[in-house]
């Protein structure tokens, strides 16, 4: 075999010469005289990445997407932007045509956004052929997907359930002396509230600044939705409307005696919560969650997605105290607002494909489950009815059976500056004694109007 060696090394070796002089030639080449390294760049790996705000969901979102990056070789990554910034990075990526993002968890309002603009992709066959809307309460499925109302169109799936409810001191409620004093006062039983009126009693009953101590904390938040949000689920308790949904009219739909009547009862409710607290909302440094926190308040209204910190004994000292109950009844019905958000296939993505499969996979009943039990809240029929959902936590009952009733703001384009115009105006009315409910509603009414009026929703 040694005497081969010398043969072997003739024969091959300008062969192997050959190979690495065009492999230098590949990496390395003369580019006006400065020597370039240019490299042959691999295979993509097969990815897909989502916006959404900062909040846990987004975490457990995360978390669970790792299951589908192991069953396809897809990987997800979930961009979190911060609530205060979240809406407008959207717009100015849309804007923009950006491909940055794939897929968008968004809030409902929007679907006419991203709609109309094009920004959003036409779901409506890919939804029929996979039957998701038997798969999802058809609450869920209005409030998330649903654009225009009413027309089936589908534009999103149902991502993170979420509804106003109310969560409440067990050990007040309960307590035998608050019991007797609040019978004699009012002729009946001291309870979760069926009724606004029985909340509003409850409320009045637990009133007692001197002791830091307020019936109720209900939302008066001027600068976002938080108001709207509120007033909205009183207002549809009352028979009223924001407007004909379908034609858009507003003018003697939104500014009625009902609607009048609803403004003055939740007035006369906001007198028994704390001033101090008329920035506290969502999921910050002025939580709703925060007056039970401190033991401050008897009740308060949440949204149930930020409720996990009320249950936890790191957070809340009352941890152990704390109930739920759903939006209670008015003198017409049972209402209260959608919260939460639903997931868009955005029209710039160069990845449809993978993010089409993280779509199919997410709507399943076994990834919906492994949701739930993460944390999310689905909207999934036979997760959000099943006993394992129910007994989660106190406060999933509540949530379930609010899905039953829950309706949503305009998810029109202009969704923007109809809320502001609801926020200004009824902010207004609940903290100066310049105008009547009537004139409140009636000034709303008419620009509301004008607003659908220049966005051409209203044919000749």
């Amino acid at each position: 075999m040694v005497r081969f060696i010398p043969f072997l090394l003739r024969f091959f070796f300008p062969l192997l010469l050959i190979v690495a002089v065009l492999l230098f030639i590949l990496l390395f080449y003369k580019d006006n005289g400065h020597r370039t390294i240019s490299f042959v760049e691999p295979p993509k790996t097969a990815s897909i990445t989502i916006l959404w705000a900062e909040w846990k969901p987004a975490d457990y979102l995360q978390i669970l997407a790792h299951d589908f990056t192991r069953e396809t070789g897809i990987e997800v990554t979930v961009v979190q932007r911060s609530w205060s910034d979240w809406q407008q990075h959207f717009i100015s990526e849309m804007e923009q045509k950006s491909k940055r993002y794939d897929l968008v968890i968004g809030d409902s309002q929007w679907l006419g956004y991203g709609a109309r603009n094009g920004h959003y992709i036409d779901l409506t066959k890919w939804i029929a052929k996979q039957q998701i809307e038997a798969q999802f309460v058809p609450t869920a499925m209005q409030g998330y997907a649903e654009y225009p109302k009413g027309s089936q169109r589908y534009w999103a799936i149902p991502a993170e359930g979420d509804a106003m409810g109310f969560a409440y001191r067990k050990d007040l409620f309960e307590d035998p002396h608050e019991q007797r004093l609040f019978q004699q006062r009012y002729g009946y039983p001291l309870k979760v509230p069926e009724t606004w009126q029985q909340l509003s009693d409850i409320a009045q009953h637990f009133y007692r600044p001197d002791q830091h101590l307020w019936g109720i904390m209900n939302w008066v938040e001027p600068n976002y939705d938080g108001l709207t949000m509120a007033l909205q689920s009183v207002l549809w308790a009352w028979g009223a409307e924001l407007g004909n949904q379908q034609n858009h009219e507003v003018v003697g739909v939104l500014n009625t005696p009902e609607a009048a009547e609803a403004l003055r009862f939740y007035k006369q409710l906001t007198s028994y919560t704390n001033p101090a607290w008329k920035e506290y909302y969502l999921d910050t440094d002025k939580s709703h969650n925060q007056p039970l926190i401190s033991g401050e308040a008897a009740m308060a209204m949440v949204y149930f997605a930020i409720t996990p910190e009320l249950l936890n004994p790191v957070t809340n000292p009352y941890a152990d105290k704390i109930g739920f109950f759903p939006t209670p009844a008015g003198p017409a019905g049972r209402a209260t607002s959608l919260g939460g958000q639903g997931l868009s296939l955005i029209s710039y993505s160069k990845k449809k494909e993978y993010a089409l499969a993280f779509l199919e996979w997410f709507v399943q009943q076994e990834t919906q489950q492994k949701w739930s039990d993460l944390g999310g809240l689905s909207c999934h029929v036979k997760i959000l009815n099943s006993e394992s959902f129910l007994q989660a936590s106190p406060m999933h009952p509540a949530f379930s059976e609010s899905f039953g009733f829950v309706q949503d703001f305009w998810a029109v384009p202009e969704y923007a500056q109809l809320l502001d115009l609801s926020q200004q105006h009824w902010d207004e009315y609940l903290n100066t004694d310049q105008l009547t409910a009537e004139q409140s509603l009636d000034r709303l009414a008419q620009q509301w109007d004008k607003v659908f009026e220049y966005g051409g929703y209203y044919k000749e």
